[in-house]
């Protein structure tokens, strides 16, 4: 049915008007001067001519299938406009108009029934509320917009209509083609996903760029979003955010999840380059439409002045990538072509008096450099600079084998050269900072095309004493789980915890600890208490029989000066772990994406810097490895800074427990180990700590 949207043979127009502004002339004055040359019918009672064309009265005085139906009327009108175009066997029903669900109950009911007569009879609906449609691949411009841009390999989807029109206007200046634009405004049937799946099988769209507000489906978003990368880049600025996070807030995971957190790790599964403004939307889509990604994060920096080289230096490493170390073959040969006064480190300086064969000797030999994987030109206009002859002597000698973006920083002077290079191809940004981060945005695509094929590990577990568990509780409306009965759940799922017992007098907590051995943790259960050790009920390292008796009394004691409303299950007494690093592993589940995991290292890092990391199940070894290295305290980990190095793969393999176990059981909304206990490598995490929440019954 796309086909029919994108490359119709003949379009009609249901209230296409004789005033020139009115949106029912501007779009068939788009059809015609656009050069479509497929079949236009306007629509309107008064019939006549229109343009030159034939004014039909109604569309079922003419005589022909039409295969897209453009519909320009008061929303009252709209559902037998409909009905009219799908008789007509209309394979794509285009509602400009607006009206629906976005002014209450009664337009979302309307909307619901334009949508069932399009699927009864078989057509796709566009809209409502929407700009139209744009397909420079055969000059059909079914849209009020005021302009058509040229042709290019980039196209664009919007939830706004708005943004549409701004984005066509971005585009002619930056001299910038488009393959196609398209505008979902209420997507009540074509959607985001709809558009993903088509445009990352169109011939003609090279990089796909996409505006929501809001995502219709997110299982089905991920695919289509995750499939249509695999083919060709995908650029989305996502405004709005869900309120992931925001259910309860005993739970670490889901205060730290934020409204953010939910769409990052939806976009970083399926490999969607994410901009965070208007701006770099564009920037990311002109670099990876003219430029491959690079092979890796080392940039190195051509300049002709030292503030704008050291300006880009620090960009790439605020950027988290490298800035190159030259291969000394590579100094040696510039040396050779280059004034004496000139830098030869990373940034190279050909000097402010540089000719445009300085800057194709730099960039010769960083092209042919393997320490070099993406390189970024900087130029500043002096008195003796040549911007436009610069871009073309540049932009002769790629030899596209790495990535290279510019800078023509500037004004007046640069333009001339700025315009080169958009024509030979070449990626142009107004400052270093731009430049960089358009080169970030290709690197992390190109490091996630090239991850290995995604298998998720299944663990032998024990699912029945989970279910028995799961089931109990929504049966009593008991949905906060406590330590004991979470650790059992863990404990089901090849964690390991240590012994312990639930007891409720301090001689059968002595008993108890005489039993599993000394040292022992002492912690008071109760459902009406999260934060334990705040009300003094922890006590660690107990080692003789007294000890624990004392601390038995002590701790209920505390309790009920504190919370005296609290109801006290008892007092577990437990194996005192070895000494280890503390993180946190958690999990709160999306209500559009699902369980997202998170990790973090314990204290300071998790409570004052908010250093964690979230990732949507189900998740692979190497995913999980790589949610531990994008955090800053990674190098803990590995045992820098002081402290010992400890079993990642451990931590990995806990993640994707978790991971099996929120999957296994969409019951489970909310879980928290604070802490897991990691030591050195060979040994087995402990859980210290543990909550879950589950949803009710008939969630």
């Amino acid at each position: 049915m796309m086909q029919k949207l994108f490359l119709p043979e003949s379009v009609a127009v249901i209230g296409a008007s004789r005033t020139p502004g009115k949106v029912g002339h501007d779009i068939l004055n788009n059809l015609v001067t656009c050069g479509f040359q497929g079949e236009i019918i306007p629509v309107n009672p008064a019939g006549g001519e229109l343009l030159g064309l034939k004014v039909y009265p109604t569309l079922r005085e003419y005589d022909g299938k039409v295969d897209q139906v453009i519909i320009v009327v008061r929303a009252e009108f709209v559902l037998d406009a409909t009905r009219d175009a799908v008789a007509k066997g209309a394979g794509t029903v285009i509602v400009i108009s607006a009206g629906f669900k976005e002014t209450g109950e009664e337009g979302l009911r309307v909307e619901a029934e334009l949508k069932d007569v399009c699927r009864r009879g078989g057509a796709r609906l566009l809209g409502p509320n929407c700009l139209g449609l744009i397909n420079t691949e055969n000059n059909l411009n079914s849209s009020f917009a005021g302009s058509m841009p040229k042709s290019g390999e980039i196209s664009v989807f919007s939830q706004s209509g708005a943004l549409c029109t701004a984005m066509l206007d971005m585009a002619a200046g930056r001299h910038l083609g488009l393959s196609k634009l398209i505008s979902i405004g209420n997507k009540a049937d074509i959607t985001e996903v709809d558009m993903l799946q088509a445009l990352s099988h169109d011939h003609s769209t090279k990089v796909i760029v996409g505006y929501l507000e809001d995502i219709s489906n997110g299982d089905d978003f991920i695919k289509a979003a995750e499939e249509a990368s695999n083919h060709k880049p995908v650029v989305i600025l996502k405004s709005g955010t869900t309120a992931a996070g925001q259910r309860a807030a005993a739970s670490h995971t889901g205060v730290l999840a934020g409204e953010e957190t939910a769409y990052g790790a939806a976009f970083k599964r399926a490999g969607i380059c994410r901009a965070d403004t208007f701006d770099a939307l564009f920037d990311y889509a002109t670099a990876l439409s003219m430029q491959p990604p690079p092979n890796g994060d080392r940039i190195l920096i051509i300049t002709n002045a030292g503030g704008p080289g050291a300006m880009a230096a620090d960009a790439v490493e605020k950027a988290g990538m490298q800035v190159a170390e030259l291969d000394r073959n590579t100094t040696t040969a510039l040396r050779a072509k280059l004034p004496a006064e000139a830098s030869l480190g990373n940034p190279i300086d050909v000097l402010g008096d540089a000719d445009p064969d300085r800057y194709v000797q730099a960039l010769k030999a960083a092209q042919q450099d393997s320490t070099v994987d993406g390189i970024l030109i900087l130029l500043t206009p002096q008195a003796m600079t040549q911007p436009a002859e610069t871009a073309r002597a540049i932009a002769d000698n790629l030899d596209g084998t790495k990535p290279v973006v510019a800078s023509f920083m500037g004004g007046r002077d640069v333009l001339p050269g700025r315009r080169e290079l958009t024509a030979a191809g070449m990626p142009d940004y107004e400052s270093p900072e731009r430049a960089v981060a358009a080169l970030k945005a290709m690197y992390q695509y190109g490091v996630w095309k090239r991850r290995p094929a995604r298998q998720v590990t299944r663990f032998p577990v024990n699912r029945r004493r989970v279910e028995r568990i799961i089931t109990r509780r929504q049966r009593t409306g008991r949905l906060q789980l406590g330590e004991v009965k979470a650790k059992d759940i863990l404990k089901a799922y090849g964690f390991h915890v240590l012994q312990g017992h639930l007891t409720i007098t301090p001689q059968e907590a002595s008993e108890v600890a005489r039993f599993i051995g000394f040292p022992v943790a002492m912690k008071i259960v109760s459902p009406n208490i999260i934060h334990k050790t705040d009300l003094g009920g922890v006590r660690l390292g107990l080692g003789s029989s007294q000890e624990v008796e004392d601390a038995f009394e002590l701790m209920n004691l505390r309790i009920q000066q504190h919370a005296p409303e609290a109801m006290i299950e008892g007092v577990y007494v437990e194996k005192m772990a070895e000494k280890g690093m503390e993180i946190i592993l958690g999990m709160t589940r999306d209500p559009q994406f699902g369980p997202m995991l998170m990790f973090g290292l314990g204290g300071i890092f998790v409570e004052v810097m908010k250093d964690v990391t979230f990732y949507l199940a189900p998740i692979t070894e190497n995913e999980a490895i790589q949610m531990l290295q994008s955090t800053r305290s990674y190098e803990m980990l590995q045992g820098k800074r002081g402290s010992k190095e400890v079993d990642i793969h451990a931590i990995a393999g806990a993640l994707q427990r978790i991971s099996q176990l929120t999957t296994d059981f969409p019951q489970i909304v909310e879980l928290d180990i604070n802490p897991l206990i990691v030591g050195e490598i060979g040994t087995d995490p402990v859980v210290a700590d543990a909550r879950m929440t589950f949803s009710a019954k008939d969630e």
